[in-house]
């Protein structure tokens, strides 16, 4: 393995939790991050609420197990193998960071503004699991099975609708969702590849 990749890695697991401690001993950054999670949480119609409502649940670990199985039915089982396992290892890791960080989620913090559109996820705010757990399967798949930029660039744009709509629906600030971008990248830069055949 590439002692690059470990750097790259690193880089991107150090900005997620520079993130993290910004927001929370900063009170001009928290704000800031409040200010971005009102507005994006303040609705912007029910069309809006229908497509996030269902495009969330696709950074979920049962999503990835899905499309895991997807791929293994179409004689890809390596790469599912291989991108489930780095996706389970980035839903433990956050469940540790989560535990440490114990940051409220929005609705705990102000009930009275927030707009939940879904059930209230267990576990704490910080950072968030959905576009982690999503970034890290989409990027190991990604690569194992050789995408162009243009594929990645689908992949990306999916990753960042999920985290967009963790913070739309109410339950993540968006200080959460960037970090768990960072996690979920800095995982899939350091997980082992298959090898080439």
């Amino acid at each position: 393995m590439g002692i690059g990749r470990w750097v790259w890695g690193a880089g991107l697991f150090a900005g997620a939790c520079a993130i993290g401690i910004a927001v929370t001993n900063h009170p001009e950054i928290a704000e800031a991050d409040q200010d971005l999670f009102d507005a994006i949480n303040a609705g912007h119609g029910p069309q809006a609420d229908r497509v996030f409502v269902t495009v969330t649940e696709l950074g979920s670990l049962y999503a990835s197990g899905a499309a895991a199985a997807s791929m293994l039915a179409v004689g890809r089982g390596r790469t599912a193998a291989r991108a489930f396992g780095a996706t389970c290892a980035t839903w433990l890791l956050l469940q540790g960071m989560k535990k440490l960080v114990d940051r409220p989620r929005p609705l705990d913090a102000d009930p009275d503004t927030t707009r939940q559109l879904v059930a209230r996820p267990n576990g704490m705010s910080w950072p968030s699991s959905h576009p982690a757990v999503l970034t890290t399967f989409t990027r190991v798949a990604a690569r194992d099975l050789s995408l162009g930029a243009v594929g990645r660039a689908g992949l990306s744009t999916l990753d960042a609708t999920v985290a967009t709509s963790r913070v739309y629906l109410g339950v993540h600030y968006p200080s959460d969702v960037l970090s768990g971008l960072l996690v979920g990248r800095a995982v899939a830069r350091v997980w082992p590849r298959g090898r080439r055949t």
